[in-house]
């Protein structure tokens, strides 16, 4: 299994990003898509979580600029990011709730992290 993300750069303050990750591999189901972001020197945080059901999760620092969606059919879950602030700068990755195989558990995966830049 593997999750590719994509979509990051160098954004100017205010502008607006379109990351993408899309799950590959043997997958017989996926539960939670979402991305979580690690800036130098923090921890790695939540930025957005969506289930299968469609509830949504934000991170504080993000509700109502970031938007999470997810494409069903095409195991991909995209973040709009608008209002971008250097805050916001950090890698952010991908992560998914995969089952590969009939009667095992939904296993987490992380993807390579993709790096977005917010300069001021």
């Amino acid at each position: 299994v593997q999750l590719q993300a994509s979509g990051g750069g160098l954004v100017q303050s205010g502008g607006s990003l379109r990351l993408s990750c899309t799950a590959s591999g043997t997958i017989l189901g996926i539960d939670s898509m979402g991305w979580y972001r690690q800036a130098p020197g923090n921890q790695r945080e939540l930025v957005a979580a969506m289930s299968t059901e469609g509830i949504i999760r934000y991170g504080d620092s993000v509700k109502g600029r970031f938007i999470i969606s997810r494409d069903y059919v095409k195991k991909t879950t995209y973040l709009r990011m608008d209002s971008l602030e250097p805050e916001d700068t950090a890698v952010y990755y991908c992560n998914a709730g995969i089952r590969t195989r009939w009667g095992r558990d939904f296993r987490n995966y992380w993807g390579q992290g993709t790096l977005v830049t917010v300069s001021s």
